[in-house]
């Protein structure tokens, strides 16, 4: 396996998912990590693996560089791409970042908010930008405001930073953010602040951290599959190693929206959001 920088949240839980996986295979994991995925350091991690025969090569969390340059790389290796976003060059497995999005924007506006602010991940990686899709998209069909988004580094501190700039205006009344870590540290500004959650403010995570759940309030937040996702990535790629394929097969995990005690009906009717 390739694993580009495991330190992450989703991509630690995605390296156990696989890891899982294997121990019911005839297969055994190897992993290499690559923390700064450049063309010489992947050229390196891909000569690694094929030195000690490899049949094969999950690459967990690539970005669209990095599945190009692997592309090019594996020769006549087979190769998946495991939590990746949009692209046509190599098998993958990946969430439904898109569809978890929409869920979690559609459940706030349902509850009576009338439009749904938006922290988002850094505008480089690929499923921030499918979370940001989901929660615009579902904005514009329902016929609501469109608030400026917030971006964030999936931190939680600076999700506390952008959460006390939101506390301060009176019209944010529901805040989807595209990570539980970031959304941690909204709580904290939301308290600071005095504004109640859920009372004065519904906020809701994804990813589905086990933490979530023992936050006051705890966590509504979208869960992504990572076991699930483990299992059908060693999947695709062992039926690409002992059957091969023609063509490019992508496979999508769905998400699930966990519901708990940071989001409530709306309490009054909010202002309309700024465009």
């Amino acid at each position: 396996m390739l694993s580009l920088d495991p330190t992450s949240y989703d991509k630690a839980w995605t390296l156990l998912g696989i890891e899982r996986a294997t121990r019911d295979s005839d297969y055994l994991a190897s992993i290499v990590s690559v923390p700064a995925p450049t063309r010489r350091t992947l050229a390196i991690a891909v000569a690694r693996l094929r030195g000690v025969a490899v049949d094969g090569i999950l690459v967990v969390a690539p970005e669209q560089d990095a599945i190009q340059t692997l592309a090019e790389l594996s020769g006549d290796v087979p190769i998946v791409a495991v939590a990746s976003g949009p692209q046509e060059v190599l098998s993958a497995v990946a969430i439904d970042h898109y569809a978890g999005a929409a869920a979690a924007t559609r459940h706030l506006l349902e509850l009576g908010h009338r439009t749904v602010f938006h922290i988002a991940g850094p505008a480089d990686r690929t499923s921030p930008g499918a979370r940001f899709a989901g929660w615009r998209d579902t904005l514009v069909a329902a016929g609501a405001d469109i608030p400026l988004p917030l971006v964030g580094d999936w931190s939680a501190d600076v999700g506390y930073e952008l959460g006390c700039r939101l506390a301060t205006r009176t019209e944010v009344t529901a805040i989807f953010v595209a990570n539980d870590q970031m959304a941690f540290g909204v709580l904290r500004a939301m308290f600071e602040a005095g504004r109640r959650v859920p009372d004065d403010v519904s906020v809701v995570g994804f990813d589905g951290v086990p933490q979530g759940e023992f936050f006051s309030p705890p966590l509504t937040t979208v869960r992504q599959n990572f076991n699930e996702m483990g299992r059908r990535g060693l999947e695709l790629l062992l039926t690409e190693i002992e059957v091969g394929r023609d063509g490019r097969v992508r496979e999508t995990i769905p998400t699930e929206l966990i519901l708990r005690g940071s989001t409530a009906v709306a309490a009054s009717p909010a202002l309309s959001a700024v465009v």
